[in-house]
């Protein structure tokens, strides 16, 4: 469910949506997700000063009280 919205969201705001990919290792009790895009969207994903980046925090987090997991959110580069 997380994984769809992410990508979703995430294509709204890029040059090249087809890129995006997420992808999510999940622990015990953490759940790593890690967003792979075009090198010159990865800009436009953390956003200025990384509000952008902090927005999708924000809204990640808020599944913690559902699934009662740490959620820790990265963009990086695809190759």
């Amino acid at each position: 469910m997380i994984k769809g919205f992410i990508e979703s969201f995430c294509k709204l705001l890029v040059a090249y949506p087809e890129r995006i990919s997420a992808v999510i290792v999940e622990d015990n009790e953490q759940c790593d997700i890690t967003i792979y895009a075009h090198p010159t969207d990865v800009g436009k994903l953390i956003g200025k000063e990384g509000r952008m980046v902090y927005a999708l925090k924000t809204v990640v987090t808020g599944c913690k009280a559902k699934d009662n997991l740490h959620y820790r959110l990265s963009v990086k580069a695809d190759e």
